[in-house]
């Protein structure tokens, strides 16, 4: 059984604000929730995140989150 919208299917909105609701969600789901609850939480997430690649495939990504950027702080 398949559960939440196909992320392919969301708006820009609605994929930001699906994503942001996980992250905000993730501790409490890794601390207390069951072990089914928190496979569809990381299945979810990975979902959310695929179809963010797949839209943004040459994202920004932040120097200081290399590893030369780490060196030089």
């Amino acid at each position: 059984m398949t559960m939440g919208i196909d992320p392919s299917a969301l708006g820009e909105d609605d994929l930001f604000r699906e994503l942001g609701h996980l992250y905000d969600t993730r501790l409490e789901a890794l601390r207390h929730a069951s072990d089914q609850a928190y496979a569809e939480h990381t299945r979810r997430t990975a979902q959310l995140e695929a179809e963010y690649l797949r839209r943004y495939p040459g994202r920004e990504v932040d120097p200081e989150r290399l590893r030369e950027g780490a060196r030089a702080r």
